[in-house]
């Protein structure tokens, strides 16, 4: 059993603890940190786990094995580097930084302490997802001629301004921060390196950074994406690759409807239908519990994690590229 420390206790690592605790064989928290003790008293004792005022006690704890950051991207360098330096295991959450800079420099204290260094990309752990991957290692999907992703939440208007979620230097791409990195995760996973993007960014809502975000890219395969994604509309989530062979589609907002579309195999003799769609559903899946399980066996058994640091890395480089690109107005190149 992994003994694990949870630092901040906003939303999201709240449900981090809620997916895992008393549930998993695998991993458990036994320690908390965030900034705000008042709040969150009542919740570390509802799940037991010990609320202390420092990082650096976390750190020194050795009941603790890893660290898992649900803090404001900007803090994700200095605290990856602290645990590395402590020997502590680490989970942060996505984006890994908010530069190419920084993640190589936390991947590189990481690597060089032995320990492991994992990104919460939950969504790859899906079955919808793993629907895609797998049709296209089985060849049904043919090569990818492009991918189309829309990644919506309402959560905008609820942010307070003071909030660090609200603060422009936390969300240097828009929406893509907060929402989009997942989207532009699967498609650097299903179509490998991009080569140049396109992107352009808005302000719909009062508020002090932009909230709506459209990125076009380019892959070193010949491939390109649309990514659409904003904090300031209705919820959704929509993902389509269009294969040589066919296309695969996952929609709703929980990712559960997953539809495969094979190309036809006969000339159309009247207006153009598409063969049978293959449809599944896939829900009530725990992606929050499956990334920990993972992160968490990782540890134990030295599998590898299952979201490659190369794609996180290239990932990050894609991400200054499109920064770029929203303040320029030009195409950027990502740089190698």
């Amino acid at each position: 059993m992994i003994r694990a420390a949870i630092i901040g206790l906003g939303r999201w690592g709240r449900s981090l603890v809620t997916s895992v605790q008393g549930q998993s064989d695998d991993i458990r928290f036994v320690a908390a940190h965030t900034r705000t003790r008042a709040s969150a008293e009542d919740f570390c004792r509802d799940q037991r786990v010990v609320l202390v005022d420092r990082y650096e006690q976390i750190l020194a704890d050795p009941n603790v094995d890893a660290v898992v950051l649900a803090t404001p991207h900007s803090r994700h360098e200095q605290q990856i580097l602290a645990a590395a330096a402590a020997g502590k295991h680490i989970h942060v959450e996505k984006p890994i930084t908010l530069d190419r800079n920084s993640a190589d420099a936390a991947v590189d204290a990481a690597y060089k302490a032995g320990v492991t260094l994992a990104v919460g990309y939950c969504r790859r752990f899906h079955p919808s997802v793993v629907g895609i991957r797998s049709r296209l290692a089985d060849g049904l999907l043919g090569n990818v001629v492009s991918m189309v992703a829309q990644h919506t939440t309402s959560t905008g208007q609820f942010i307070a301004p003071d909030n660090w979620r609200a603060a422009p230097e936390e969300a240097p791409g828009g929406a893509l921060t907060a929402v989009g990195v997942h989207s532009l995760d699967h498609m650097i996973e299903f179509a490998g390196r991009v080569r140049d993007v396109r992107c352009v960014t808005a302000r719909h809502i009062p508020g002090p950074s932009d909230d709506t975000t459209t990125v076009m890219l380019h892959f070193e395969s010949g491939a390109t994406g649309v990514l659409f994604c904003s904090v300031a509309t209705a919820t959704n989530f929509a993902f389509t690759l269009y294969g040589s062979k066919g296309l695969a589609e996952i929609s709703k907002p929980t990712l559960q409807t997953f539809r495969f579309v094979p190309t036809s195999d006969v000339a159309p003799s009247g207006p153009v239908t598409a063969p049978p769609d293959q449809v599944s559903e896939h829900t009530g899946f725990d992606m929050l519990n499956a990334e920990l399980t993972a992160f968490a066996r990782t540890i134990r058994d030295g599998t590898p994690y299952p979201v490659p640091i190369a794609d996180v890395l290239h990932g990050m480089a894609v991400f200054d590229a499109i920064v770029r690109a929203g303040k320029s107005g030009k195409i950027e190149t990502v740089a190698n």
